[in-house]
């Protein structure tokens, strides 16, 4: 043994073996990680004659060590064993962990084998492929059964004419198995194995396929047919359609399991543009009433969010006759989520019906969305009005939701007010910076006084949300004046607010705002008769110093006004203001020794 291990040529083949042998899971995983440099070692003969044979046997393992396998044979590891000439090679081990019990084992082997059968020649196709995919489509266990649907796709096309009509008719085995988990299997990848198929074979092969499938008693199976319909129905011109697929879509839309018409409602647009006007005209119209008014909400939210797509396809009077109608019992929906999706597509509509209908039917529907319980319903809404601003002009668009807007902001709640300071800022970039100063301007001045804290500490942040909207020039005029003013407020709540808004919004001015405006009032509540502002005033310069260290020039204002006066608040009666001046002054320091630098 030790001669073994001192020959240098052998000894990465003997320790991957010694550590795969191990107890230790985590050094067989590292063992399998490091696996493309042993082969690299041992070169390309040693590693086909010794090291793949060895790793077939080696599939009996913890699932993560197998999954690591797996991945490891798929990442071009035929080239550390002679290039594409050998690469069916990997096949034998790839073959043995696609029949495991670990399902992300398996799939993670068929995606490997996929990329292995991308290099293969014909004739290792026909020679080593076509048998693994026979043994595996004939496997004893289900496992290898469901992990062959996968893996007709990839070389239908470079099997010769035999092979194909045999690969057809295994294929339909596949989807009449006893084993519901193999016709799901075969369910999910019949779509890319008809993409591959001449439209005779689509016919012949798939439908057939295809139909039985979507009469299963599992609906697991019957939900995973909806993408099969659509990859069919590609296939076929809009007469073969009417005559081969309408049954089939008629029964998914009307199946008695929910999570089949949820398949149906989420790819509805999808399925739509495939099948031409006329049956969308007469077929699926009605079919999307059907499931725009399903029991389940679920279904009722799938359909919710393809309504702008589908209404593409439709004329504007079918929308405003068959659509809006059930549009309005949405927004009214006892579901929030379904409330929610319909808020995030309802603007879509607004460019298909034009400017007049958007004002009759839309408008409505906004401003109830817009007073919503649920939050995200009115984040939706308020996130998508650019659209119908652009469809009705923002005097109207002003006229109709800010009033709306406005009620909300002054709501009695204070949670609702919270929640519209939160969405000004998304507002404010879609109404742009002069419509803004008109409408709203002193709105988000009065939440500084709010009676809440919350509201105050909230509208704070939302002045430093919309200087970084609109920029400091904004600011100095529309923000800045307005926030100094309130620094003399005889109420110290105002001028506590006012130093809580310095202290926010100064990382987002310049120098000379900062210089000219802001400190002025810092310095002057310095001598507050009220202590909690002083150790806020100390706060916020410690805030300014911090701010001023990274701009130029922002040494010299430290030096000259900070730093005289938190060494004026160090000498305070209140231990807590001498605590965060003593801070202040740390900061202010290190600003101040930047600029000397």
């Amino acid at each position: 043994m030790a001669s073994l291990y001192d020959d240098s040529e052998t000894r990465p083949l003997q320790l991957l073996v010694d550590e795969l042998k191990s107890e230790d899971a985590q050094l067989r995983l590292n063992a399998i990680h490091r696996v493309s440099t042993i082969a690299l070692a041992l070169g390309p003969q040693r590693a086909r004659e010794e090291l793949v044979p060895f790793l077939q046997d080696s599939v009996d393992d913890e699932d993560e060590v197998l999954l690591a396998l797996a991945d490891e044979l798929g990442k071009s590891f035929e080239d550390y064993i002679g290039g594409k000439e050998y690469a069916h090679l990997l096949l034998g081990p790839l073959e043995g962990l696609s029949a495991v019990e670990e399902t992300l084992v398996r799939d993670k082997a068929t995606e490997s084998i996929t990329k292995v059968a991308a290099v293969l020649s014909p004739a290792q196709v026909e020679q080593f492929y076509i048998p693994l995919l026979k043994r595996l489509s004939q496997g004893e266990w289900f496992t290898s059964r469901t992990s062959s649907s996968s893996l007709y796709a990839p070389v239908y096309e470079a099997a010769s004419d035999t092979t194909k009509e045999d690969m057809r008719k295994a294929f339909s085995v596949l989807g009449s198995d006893d084993t519901p988990m193999v016709r799901r299997a075969a369910a999910k990848w019949l779509g890319p194995f008809t993409k591959k198929l001449a439209k005779d074979h689509v016919l012949s092969c798939a439908l057939p396929v295809y139909r039985k499938l979507a009469a299963d008693d599992q609906d697991s199976v019957r939900l995973l047919t909806v993408q099969d319909l659509i990859v069919i129905a590609q296939q076929l011109e809009p007469d073969e359609i009417k005559e081969q697929l309408l049954l089939q879509l008629r029964q998914s839309v009307s199946d008695k399991s929910w999570r089949v018409r949820y398949m149906v409602a989420n790819y509805f647009v999808e399925l739509a543009e495939t099948v031409g006007d006329e049956i969308v005209r007469e077929e699926l119209v009605g079919a999307f009433v059907q499931l725009l008014k399903d029991n389940e909400a679920e279904v009722r939210t799938a359909g919710a969010g393809q309504i702008p797509g589908f209404a593409k396809l439709l004329d504007r009077d079918l929308i405003l006759a068959r659509l809006l109608p059930c549009v309005r019992d949405l927004s009214t929906d006892q579901s929030q989520h379904v409330r929610a999706a319909l808020a995030n597509k309802i603007s879509g509509l607004a460019p298909l019906l034009g400017k007049d209908a958007t004002i009759e039917h839309l408008l409505p529907l906004f401003l109830h969305l817009l007073k919503d319980e649920f939050p995200d319903v009115r984040l939706n809404i308020i996130s998508k009005l650019e659209q119908v601003n652009t469809v009705i002009g923002i005097d109207l668009l002003s006229q109709s939701l800010l009033p709306a807007i406005i009620e909300l902001a002054e709501d009695k709640q204070w949670r609702v007010r919270q929640a519209i300071i939160e969405y000004i800022p998304l507002l404010a970039t879609q109404l742009g910076k002069a419509f803004f100063d008109e409408q709203l301007g002193n709105l988000c001045m009065s939440w500084l006084g709010d009676n809440v804290y919350s509201i105050r500490e909230a509208a704070t942040v939302n002045l430093r949300k919309l200087t970084e909207v609109f920029g400091v020039e904004w600011a100095k005029t529309a923000i800045v004046p307005k926030v100094v003013a309130m620094g003399s407020h005889p109420n110290y709540l105002y001028r506590m607010t006012t130093v809580l808004a310095i202290t926010t919004i100064a990382p987002t001015l310049s120098i000379e705002v900062i210089r000219d405006s802001i400190l002025q009032v810092l310095l002057s509540l310095i001598a507050d008769p009220i202590p909690n502002i002083r150790f806020n005033v100390a706060k916020s310069l410690e805030v300014i110093a911090q701010t001023l260290g990274n701009l130029p020039e922002g040494s010299d204002v430290s030096q000259q006004r900070i730093i005289p006066a938190v060494e004026s608040l160090k000498n305070d009666s209140d231990a807590d203001v001498r605590y965060f001046a003593h801070r202040a002054l740390q900061q202010a320091l290190q600003a101040a020794s930047v600029g000397k630098e």
